[in-house]
């Protein structure tokens, strides 16, 4: 990804630190010691990490738009 957003940038944490959180629920940290369904959830929750927090912060940005006046000022 070339200049991420700040929005995508926080979306790969969150989607690291679900990654992570399956890693350690497996008690591994060996990528190459996972089996194949263990590598295709781990990559299932870093990908769905990343898409709902991005979706999440797409809703926060949209609703604070919302709330801003559509009126010119003069």
């Amino acid at each position: 990804m070339i200049d991420p957003t700040p929005n995508e940038k926080a979306a790969m944490t969150h989607g690291g630190q679900m990654g992570g959180e399956y890693l350690d629920s497996l008690g591994k940290t060996d990528l190459a010691t996972l089996t194949v369904l263990e590598w295709d959830c781990f990559i299932e929750m870093v990908v769905t990490g990343y898409c709902d927090h991005l979706r999440e912060l797409a809703a926060r940005d949209r609703a604070r738009l919302n709330t801003m006046t559509t009126e010119v000022p003069f």
